[in-house]
């Protein structure tokens, strides 16, 4: 009788594993620390003007040097949609 999972299958699955593994973590990561450094301002909170002398706050991060990540915002969609469900 042969194995239920030989090696080519569990070797074909662990690509698909690997990704589920990430993509959890990544999301936890999410809901443990919301916020990510801003890459407009590269967390100072103020960028420079198109002429290069004035500096103004970040229009990204609001001058917090701080951004919501995108697995936040997905979260957070996720979330309101199950809230406007339930109504």
């Amino acid at each position: 009788m042969e194995a239920l999972v030989d090696s080519r299958t569990m070797i074909a699955s662990l690509p698909c594993l690997a990704l589920v593994i990430v993509t959890l973590g990544y999301l936890g990561l999410c809901v443990v620390s919301p916020f990510g450094r801003c890459r407009a301002c590269h967390a100072t909170g103020r960028t420079r003007s198109r002429l290069g002398r004035i500096r103004r706050d970040c229009r990204h991060c609001a001058g917090t040097g701080l951004r919501l990540r995108v697995g936040r915002h997905v979260i957070n969609h996720l979330h309101d949609e199950y809230e406007a469900a339930k109504r």
